[in-house]
């Protein structure tokens, strides 16, 4: 399979998603409920049934979890660096900056793009870091903010249990912990069942595409210049680099390098600027970083899975 076969087709998706906002062929009732479907329905399916149904893994989740988190770790800590010495921005600003420099697109444009590269053999190292990457960003993120700014508004303890309440609710991390408690089960699937899943699964990929060009008409390339392209700089580019020398170092197979890579090279998405919308620190400068890193990842992720070992 080609570049251009794996790549054009999800980028069209969204540009398709794009165009309907922009042309007014979908109301706004209907935007949100595509996206609602496809987050809480169609993609919870399909990692179910991929997750339920797949091999074995054969990689340590420790290895795949260092080499995604580790190299998430290093770039925030870039990113900070950089607020710091070379932006000169507030100390308070930072935490959001590292945010949008760390929290990429994996939902909506990191599962389709992975599991239309690498197929099924993707399910698990997928399901592996998205079990702890919301938890880990959204709470470390929201922890660093609240030490910046010395605030006590929430204590460390009710800020973890409103997480793990979250995550609990999350169809997402439900999905995976039921796909994974029903393949060790050994239940397997009944095939009116599984007939049933595969055509939810179908729609999972194209309404997450196109939900997401859908979301994109809501952002636009503005902020201050310098910090904006330090974030997709870090994001885009940085990020998935140190990614995949961690990976290589850990010898990870293709499938989970691929999607370590891959979930590592996806730009900025719309939590990064939910968090700095939060906080209200470099909003600006987020919104640019998913507008921008959106259609700069357009060549970013050409050219890695020209070049990623399958």
């Amino acid at each position: 399979m080609t570049v251009l076969t794996i790549v054009v087709p999800v980028f069209a998706l969204i540009a398709l998603g794009y165009a309907a906002v922009r042309m007014k062929w979908l109301s706004e009732p209907a935007q949100k409920g595509l996206a609602e479907f496809s987050a809480t329905i169609a993609i919870p399916a399909l990692l179910f049934r991929t997750v339920s149904s797949s091999a074995p893994l054969t990689v340590s989740p420790a290895r795949i979890w260092i080499s995604f988190f580790g190299a998430l770790a290093l770039t925030w800590l870039a990113a900070m660096l950089a607020g710091r010495f070379i932006l000169k921005r507030p100390e308070i600003d930072r935490t959001s900056i590292a945010m949008t420099s760390s929290y990429g697109n994996t939902v909506m444009l990191g599962i389709p793009l992975c599991l239309s590269v690498y197929g099924d053999a993707a399910a698990a190292p997928i399901a592996i870091i998205l079990s702890i990457h919301t938890a880990i960003l959204w709470g470390g993120a929201t922890l660093q903010h609240q030490w910046l700014a010395r605030s006590s508004a929430t204590d460390p303890g009710t800020l973890l249990l409103s997480i793990l309440r979250d995550l609990a609710r999350n169809p997402l991390i439900v999905a995976i912990a039921a796909g994974v408690v029903w393949r060790v089960s050994g239940f397997g699937l009944h095939v009116v069942a599984d007939r049933t899943l595969a055509l939810i699964s179908q729609a999972g990929v194209p309404t997450a595409l196109v939900a997401l060009g859908i979301s994109l008409a809501s952002f636009a390339i503005k902020g201050q210049g310098p910090t904006l392209a330090t974030v997709v700089v870090l994001k885009n580019l940085f990020f998935p680099a140190v990614a995949w020398g961690l990976g290589v170092f850990l010898a990870l197979p293709p499938a989970a390098l691929g999607v370590v890579v891959l979930f590592a090279a996806m730009p900025a998405g719309a939590n990064a600027y939910l968090f700095a919308t939060k906080v209200d620190r470099a909003i600006h400068s987020a919104s640019g970083a998913v507008a921008l890193g959106t259609l700069l990842a357009v060549a970013t992720v050409s050219a890695l899975v020209a070049v990623l070992p399958r």
